[in-house]
């Protein structure tokens, strides 16, 4: 397996976090914990299938992933290479017009967000390139191209750096009080731009958190209450819904 991270281009360093090519020689499924910005992926080759409930459903070559609350399992056939853009927490809705929050939960084609002929030929271009570099700058120009002149929300972009720096264990009514805005105002806004409500997006950015610390050396109790969790139980439990397994059976395995 080859995973190289790329940074983007200045243009494009506010909405993009980064790029990445992926490539798998052999038949692999694997698992992606939630994350706090939208993806985009690009195979140059070979297919990635969703699987849910045994069940295998073939993604688009060109295809776009919402944030989510829970884990993703997915399949790739042998051979597989994809280029994968994953977007700012706030950097998709300067791309589309569609509300990031529309796609939680959702793998969908690229081409029902996008301009159909553009994409398919961004596809060729990709099937032909024959080295990374050309693979993202192809996908670069592609991006600026969909660059749409839209000014940042800072209030939004605010609240998100909020929830950071709380290792999102906030209170959200605490984070519109903060911003002097009313909570139904602020949820709105904070959906349409990121993808969730702030009470998700806080919770994903928990989740990270968690994951961070089950590298340290730190026991499975101090990690639940060094992240502000009530008790074990609810740990686990919420534990579970992103990763599939206990934290004890996360830190066995990994």
């Amino acid at each position: 397996m080859r995973f190289n991270k790329i940074l983007p281009s200045e243009k494009l360093r506010p909405y993009v976090k980064c790029f990445a090519i992926s490539e798998n020689e052999d038949e692999r499924t694997y698992n992606v914990f939630p994350s706090t910005g939208l993806v985009i992926g690009f195979q140059y080759k070979g297919h990635l299938s969703s699987v849910k409930n045994n069940t295998e459903s073939k993604l688009a070559n060109a295809g776009i992933t919402g944030l989510t609350d829970s884990l993703k399992v997915f399949k790739n056939t042998p051979g597989t290479g994809t280029v994968l853009v994953y977007f700012t927490e706030t950097g998709f809705a300067h791309f589309s017009i569609c509300p990031a929050h529309e796609l939680f939960d959702q793998s969908v084609s690229l081409d029902n967000l996008f301009d159909k002929e553009a994409v398919a030929e961004l596809e060729e271009v990709l099937a032909l390139a024959t080295s990374d570099r050309n693979r993202i700058h192809t996908v670069e120009k592609f991006l600026i191209g969909q660059l749409k002149k839209r000014d940042a929300d800072k209030l939004i972009i605010h609240a998100v750096q909020l929830i950071y720096n709380s290792k999102g264990t906030i209170k959200i009514k605490n984070l519109h009080e903060q911003l002097y805005i009313s909570q139904s105002a602020f949820e709105k806004r904070f959906r349409k731009l990121v993808g969730a409500s702030p009470k998700k997006f806080a919770s994903i950015v928990r989740f990270n958190t968690v994951l961070q610390d089950m590298d340290k050396e730190k026991s499975l109790t101090e990690i639940c209450y060094d992240n502000n969790f009530f008790d074990q139980a609810h740990f686990i439990k919420d534990f579970k819904q992103f990763t599939g397994s206990t934290p004890e059976d996360f830190r066995r395995l990994s």
